[in-house]
């Protein structure tokens, strides 16, 4: 069988009805979204998704920028029967966490996990190192699909290290941010000139079709992949 796969991170700030749009239109079998919020009714995408009948796994961890403490993190959600679901925080300083659903793909089992790794205006990180050394000491050697806003370029030291186990689904590093300015007071991006986004699997898994979608809904945008199961 074959599964749509998506991620996207959906912003605190986003425009919630376009990102309802753009998710009800998406047809994916399984997504992972970061910068979920199960606290906001203005932004419940939690039910909006479960009203559209996917099961999800979310990991909040408590993250503060401008003056404002946030609980939000990475989710899955998948339309597939989810048999096992952990949560993982990633370090203690700057939290972040990843969220894991084992589904049931026809006879096979996927490991999907979402993450959302420390944002250091894409320069080198000992605490995002750290957060991606846990993140790869959780993952299972076969059948298993990384996704999320990884915060980091493809030269980074960070995707170099998640390119020694994994592979990319995206060949060409297309660019996924920012969509609007306000994405990063300090870094002020004024095009989409930059990838922060990635769809990660273990080589047993085949990949084809990956693409990066289109939406006003976030700053970021959506990325997606065809995935053999």
């Amino acid at each position: 069988m074959e599964l749509k796969i998506l991620s996207w991170n959906i912003w605190i700030d986003g425009h919630f009805e376009d990102i309802k749009a753009f998710l009800a239109s998406a047809d994916a079998d399984i997504i992972g979204l970061q910068e979920v919020k199960d606290d906001d009714p203005e932004r419940d995408v939690i039910g909006f998704l479960s009203g559209l009948g996917y099961a999800h796994v979310f990991a909040p961890a408590k993250k503060s920028w401008g003056g404002h403490v946030y609980r939000d993190g990475p989710a899955v959600f998948s339309r597939l029967p989810v048999l096992k679901s952990e949560t993982h925080l990633l370090s203690e300083r700057d939290e972040r966490a990843a969220a894991r659903a084992d589904i049931q793909a026809g006879k096979r089992v996927l490991h999907v996990f979402s993450t959302h790794l420390v944002h250091t205006h894409q320069k080198e990180s000992e605490v995002q190192a750290a957060q991606a050394e846990k993140l790869l000491s959780l993952l299972p050697a076969a059948d298993t699909i990384l996704m999320g806003d990884f915060n980091a370029t493809p030269e980074s030291g960070t995707i170099r290290r998640m390119k020694e186990t994994l592979t990319d689904a995206d060949a060409q590093d297309l660019p996924t941010w920012s969509v609007y300015p306000e994405g990063c007071s300090t870094c002020l991006p004024q095009r989409v000139d930059t990838k922060l986004d990635y769809i990660f699997t273990t080589p047993d898994l085949k990949t084809r079709s990956f693409r990066v979608e289109e939406s006003k809904g976030s700053d970021h945008l959506p990325v997606s992949v065809m995935v053999e199961a």
